[in-house]
């Protein structure tokens, strides 16, 4: 599906008009991103022009090129078959961001079907497969048939991306982490919705996080990546919202794989936390809307109330575990998880508020007891993280246990416990709540939050 190229460039030509700041053509652009695909092009040349794009941006034509030609460099996933709208959700990742695993039941409860194809953990921020895979024999890995059956049959399918998805972004990203170019709008932008545009949906949510343990921790930067991005996916004919969402603090009371999958199933059970449940229902509001089902905010929420007093997203997601190999029992006995040997508490050193819980710190120290990972081959313990027992804003006293930490590595304990209480800080006042939603943005451009 590669994009044909008229006419013969050279690397050295493109990359000195873009370092000038002048406008790529559509072939050009075609030229690099498929002769790097086939190695014909050497990662000094690519990684020049990729500090190029950084350093001089791309035009809204340019992006939009940019984005397609990714998009034709590998695979796509049809989904023509299925009748029912098909919604996909992304999230710019956190800690403690477990909302796929509780919106997309939810949301395929409402009649709308929801396919994602998501990624692992790297850095501070959890991955959604490292997450499934706690789950005792589940399995990321399908190939498409599978992956549109199961959305056929389940109404919500999670999978890892394929080697033949934009095998260009692949490539490329591998290159802007060794170069200093990942921190750009219009190359994070293209990224991103390359592989979203991937697959053949209707619409698009995105979650942009902003705050200490975002990816872009200004508002103002996760607003023009949110715009960006919206506007790539409208241009390609799919409705798509954003919303600018909290991650000052981590999401939820659980950070860690097995830890933060229970924190969902209990939320399926109609007992998750309230910052879990307000994002989850902002989220699966832009989700109904985004598939047409509905046109009003606070309808939409009162309907996914409804579908969680029914039981039904709780039945979907079993059926979604059955469905990808692993043990639906789960949803009923936590102990089938994996849980670690060791466990130490965080305890408070005076009365007073908690004001505020640094969640890149935390994020930070979950790879120190063995929940994440600093590079793509090291290995996750499943079991390992953490359980807050206060968030920010509540009252503690004295010696109150505040985190409840879970690991393998006895070793790392006296360390972590010791950087949780630089994470975790205790005022004598109250601190004002911050938003958990900041802002909408779609086609319309951007609003306060309707809730």
């Amino acid at each position: 599906m590669m994009h044909r190229v008229h006419g013969i460039f050279n690397m050295y030509e493109i990359i000195s008009k873009k370092r000038d700041g002048n406008e790529l053509s559509t072939d050009e652009i075609s030229y690099f991103i498929n002769h790097y695909v086939t190695d014909d092009i050497p990662d000094y040349q690519a990684a020049a022009l990729l500090m190029a794009i950084y350093i001089r941006g791309l035009s809204p034509r340019e992006l939009n090129d940019f984005t397609e030609i990714m998009l034709q460099s590998g695979d796509t996933i049809s989904l023509s078959s299925i009748q029912n709208k098909k919604i996909d959700k992304h999230s710019t990742g956190g800690v403690g961001d477990k909302i796929s695993f509780i919106v997309s039941p939810i949301v395929a409860a409402c009649g709308v079907n929801v396919p994602m194809l998501s990624g692992r953990s790297l850095g501070h921020t959890g991955g959604t497969l490292d997450k499934l895979e706690s789950i005792p024999g589940f399995n990321v890995f399908l190939n498409p048939l599978q992956f549109e059956s199961i959305l056929s049959i389940i109404g919500m399918v999670i999978a890892g991306q394929t080697e033949n998805i934009v095998p260009a972004d692949r490539k490329l990203y591998a290159l802007r982490d060794t170069t200093a170019t990942v921190n750009s709008i219009p190359l994070i932008s293209a990224s991103i919705m390359s592989k979203k545009l991937a697959i053949d949906t209707d619409g698009i949510v995105l979650d942009v996080k902003t705050g200490s343990g975002a990816f872009m921790q200004k508002i103002e930067d996760s607003i023009a990546l949110c715009e960006t991005m919206v506007a790539i996916g409208e241009k390609a004919g799919r409705t798509t919202i954003g919303l600018i969402t909290d991650m000052d603090e981590p999401l939820g009371r659980a950070v860690g794989n097995s830890l933060e999958m229970i924190e969902s199933i209990e939320a399926l059970h109609g007992k998750g936390p309230s910052d879990v449940m307000e994002v989850t229902y902002a989220l699966g509001a832009a989700m109904l809307i985004a598939a047409g089902v509905e046109t009003d905010y606070k309808k939409c929420m009162n309907r996914m109330q409804k579908a969680i007093k029914s039981g039904e997203p709780l039945r979907i997601f079993r059926r979604f575990i059955s469905a990808q190999g692993g043990d639906e029992r789960v949803c009923d006995d936590y102990t089938l998880f994996p849980w670690s040997q060791y466990r130490a508490h965080l305890l408070a050193t005076h009365d007073g508020y908690i004001s505020s819980i640094n969640a890149f710190q935390i994020g930070m120290i979950a790879i120190d007891i063995g929940a994440g990972r600093k590079k793509k081959e090291d290995k996750i313990d499943h079991s390992a993280g953490f359980v807050f027992h206060k968030k920010v804003g509540d009252p503690v006293k004295k010696d109150e246990q505040l985190v409840t930490l879970f690991t393998n590595k006895e070793e790392s304990i006296d360390n972590a416990l010791i950087k949780l209480e630089e994470a975790v800080h205790i005022s004598n006042e109250k601190p004002q709540s911050r938003p958990l939603i900041h802002y909408i943005i779609d086609k319309n451009g951007k609003r306060n939050s309707p809730f």
